[in-house]
């Protein structure tokens, strides 16, 4: 049988058209995998939470350093809290004692004796005319009669004044300035000594000012005394940090063998000395809340005695606070010095 002639149509495959349509196509390039470890970049705020976690894991762990021995801790505390405990006290009695000296300073009074030859009608035209100065805030008028009257029931000598033909007492008048300067004071007291009525004029300031003087001197000497006992509690708290970092020689020559830096290795005594500096501000606030509870009563009754509202004040929150933060840093700079003394002579062979 004859084959047919002519032209014959070839059928293109499925795989023949996807060879053409891939010659045709321009080869794309696939992006090479990376070979070996991946780099991992750390932004700020991971930077940031990291440091701050590591903050805290080692100040936690310091702190349970310490209570793992608690009879040494408590005895180091101890020290710096009496140490403490001196100028913080005293410190809170010189503030309540200026309190007492405000309160009497308010109410200074001029007294002016005015001459015996005054009646008691010229004495009280006297007095008025002088709530007319604007530098008066009250007067206070005592007659002679009324003078003598006191004078006999305080004096106890009813007897030797009844005998008397005359009253030798003349009229006092008590001026309440309104001015508490000392310099105020004087002004007008020379300016009342001068007039024909009067005849003596007494501004008795000089114990108070003996007083200020005083305390003046007891606040310089209660801080002389407070910054020798800051350096006792230096002292204290680096003689400790001092011997826990011999304890732990081995350990810190470990650490810097395998990298670990000088700021690594030290921030554990640093968190150290904050703790022993705040357990310390905290017993020395307890004992001085305790000091002044065993002074409250007695000091209540001789305010009662003197018609005083003198209170006891305490350190309260500023005192508080001061207390509170100059024992944290007391206690954080000690240990900063003595890791700075001695962590240079600890060195990996």
């Amino acid at each position: 049988m004859n084959k047919p002639r002519g032209a014959v149509r070839i059928e293109p495959s499925i795989s023949g058209a996807r060879d053409e349509k891939a010659k045709r196509e321009p080869e794309q390039k696939q992006p090479a995998k990376p070979r070996g470890a991946k780099q991992h970049k750390v932004d700020l705020k991971g930077h940031g939470e990291s440091w701050a976690r590591h903050h805290s894991n080692v100040c936690k762990s310091s702190l349970k350093r310490l209570l793992s021995t608690p009879m040494v801790t408590l005895m180091t505390v101890a020290v710096l809290a009496i140490a403490l405990t001196l100028p913080g006290f005293m410190f809170s009695a010189l503030a309540s004692l200026k309190t007492l000296t405000q309160g009497w300073q308010g109410e200074t009074r001029i007294t002016l004796y005015l001459q015996a030859s005054l009646s008691d009608e010229e004495a009280d035209r006297f007095g008025r005319s002088l709530l007319l100065r604007e530098d008066i805030a009250a007067i206070d008028m005592i007659s002679s009669d009324q003078g003598m009257l006191e004078f006999k029931k305080y004096a106890g000598f009813g007897d030797v004044l009844e005998s008397l033909d005359n009253n030798p007492l003349p009229a006092v008048i008590m001026i309440l300035p309104k001015s508490t300067s000392a310099a105020d004071l004087g002004i007008q007291r020379a300016a009342y000594e001068a007039m024909p009525e009067v005849e003596d004029a007494i501004l008795d300031m000089e114990w108070l000012q003996r007083l200020e003087a005083i305390l003046a001197v007891a606040q310089r000497s209660v801080f002389v005394l407070g910054v020798l006992l800051g350096l006792a509690v230096l002292l204290v708290v680096g003689n400790t940090i001092r011997t826990s970092i011999e304890s732990r020689r081995d350990e810190i020559v470990v650490s810097k063998l395998v990298g670990a830096t000088d700021a690594w290795v030290r921030r554990p005594f640093l968190y150290t000395g904050f703790w022993y500096g705040l357990m310390g501000a905290a017993l020395a606030w307890l004992m001085i809340q305790l000091a002044w509870l065993m002074l409250e009563t007695p000091s209540l009754e001789l305010a009662e005695l003197y018609r005083s509202r003198f209170e006891l004040s305490g350190l309260g929150w500023i005192g508080t606070g001061i207390l509170l933060v100059s024992s944290v840093m007391l206690g954080w700079l000690g240990a900063w010095l003595s890791v700075r003394r001695h962590l240079r002579d600890i060195e990996p062979r």
